[in-house]
């Protein structure tokens, strides 16, 4: 499994291909609710933590706010929207100083996350599918040089 990061410069903000419906089928809105938990863990214990809520309980609601994102963007029910309203990502992110690096990092978290999936049977083009998701979809997150 290729899980690079794609480089761009500042600004650029190159076409964005949701997953494979393929994904959310092979790891279910549990199994997407898990890896979103595992990935908040490990954001926990990194270098871009001062980027999330630091209150325990608005972190365990960043949580499922992410999730909810992930399962609409995958196919699966619209969750985000009725919670929380339309997306506009690059707006909610704004207020935080979000650099190339903390992007690296955040992506970076998510590949032992994926190879994990990947043994538990999730296939390579499922997570390819959702690999590539993020990757660009983070490209638009950047708003710090």
């Amino acid at each position: 499994m290729k899980l690079e990061i794609s480089y761009a410069a500042f600004g650029v903000r190159p076409p964005v291909v949701k997953p494979i419906p393929e994904f959310l089928l092979e790891v279910g809105e549990d199994g997407l609710r898990q890896l979103i938990s595992k990935h908040y863990d490990a954001i926990k214990k990194s270098d871009i933590y001062h980027l999330f809520p630091q209150d325990d309980a608005e972190f365990e609601q960043a949580k499922v706010n992410s999730a909810d994102f992930f399962i609409q963007i995958c196919g699966g029910p619209a969750y985000f929207n009725t919670n929380r309203g339309a997306p506009r990502m690059v707006g909610r992110h704004a207020p935080f100083a979000i650099d190339a690096k903390a992007r690296e990092i955040w992506l970076a978290l998510y590949k032992p996350l994926l190879i994990e999936l990947q043994n538990e049977g999730v296939t390579e083009t499922s997570l390819q599918s959702f690999w590539g998701y993020l990757d660009i979809f983070s490209l638009w997150m950047v708003n710090t040089k």
